[in-house]
C-alpha cells in the first residue's frame, strides 16, 4: 500500500477508535452500594441479556434541554440524561403501553432507595390482588431505586425505577411506568436531582428527528 494510503487507513482507524471510545460507556455496577449488591446477589429472577442497543452509552445530543434534564423517548424505548458539551447517557427502558403511559413535563418530587411498593386501586383492580404494601427488595416491582414524577406539588402516580423483569427492556408493557435496570437506574439515581425536569415524550416524537424542546419547560 502507497505511504500516503496507509496513513490515511491508518488516520481512520484511529478516528473510528476514537470516535467508539468516545460514545460508549460500558455498563457496570459501579453506583451500586453493598446493600445493593447484597439484596442483588439472591434475587428471584434470571439475569436477562440486554441487547446492545439497549445498554448503556453515551452519545451525541442535539435537542436543546439543559444539562440535568431527563428525556424518555417512549417510542424509541430510550432515556436520556442530558450532560455537557451536547452529551448525554442513553439508557434502554421499558415504557407503558400507550394508553397507558405518561407523557408530558414533570418534575423529580422524591427519590427512594429500595422503595417500598403501594399498588394502586387501578393496579389491584386490574392485575391484583397484591398486598396493600409491598417491602422494597429484589422481588419488589420498583427495583432498587424510584423516581418520582410530580406535576407541581402533586404526585403523577408515574415512576423511573427498576425492574425484577429485566427482560421487558427494550419493550412497551402494560404498567405505565418506566423501567430500568438494576444497575442503570442507581446509575441514574447517583446522578438526578430533586426537582429536575423529566420530558416524557409522546407516542411519534422522538429525539432522532427533533431537536428543539417539544414541551415547554413549567415552572
Amino acid at each position: 500500500m502507497p505511504r500516503l494510503g496507509l496513513a490515511l487507513s491508518l488516520a481512520g482507524t484511529l478516528m473510528l477508535a476514537g470516535c467508539m471510545e468516545a460514545t460508549l460507556s460500558p455498563t457496570s455496577d459501579a453506583a451500586l452500594t453493598p446493600r445493593d449488591r447484597q439484596l442483588l446477589s439472591r434475587a428471584p429472577y434470571a439475569e436477562a441479556q440486554i441487547p446492545q442497543q439497549f445498554q448503556r452509552h453515551i452519545v451525541e445530543y442535539t435537542r436543546q434541554e439543559e444539562p440535568g434534564t431527563i428525556i424518555v423517548d417512549t417510542d424509541a424505548r430510550f432515556l436520556y440524561y442530558v450532560l455537557p458539551d451536547r452529551k448525554a447517557i442513553r439508557y434502554g427502558v421499558a415504557v407503558g403501553e400507550e394508553a397507558m403511559a405518561f407523557s408530558g413535563v414533570a418534575t423529580v418530587g422524591k427519590l427512594a432507595e429500595w422503595p417500598d411498593w403501594v399498588p394502586t386501586p387501578e393496579i389491584q383492580a386490574r392485575l391484583g390482588p397484591y398486598p396493600k404494601r409491598v417491602a422494597g427488595g429484589p422481588a419488589n416491582p420498583l427495583g432498587a431505586r424510584a423516581i418520582y414524577l410530580y406535576e407541581g406539588n402533586k404526585d403523577s402516580l408515574y415512576r423511573i425505577h427498576g425492574t425484577n423483569q429485566p427482560e421487558y427492556i427494550g419493550q412497551a408493557i402494560s404498567s405505565g411506568c418506566i423501567r430500568m435496570t438494576n444497575t442503570d437506574v442507581a446509575d441514574l439515581y447517583g446522578r438526578v436531582q430533586m426537582g429536575s425536569t423529566v420530558v416524557v415524550l409522546p407516542p411519534g416524537q422522538s429525539v432522532a428527528s427533533s431537536t428543539g424542546n417539544v414541551f415547554a419547560r413549567r415552572s
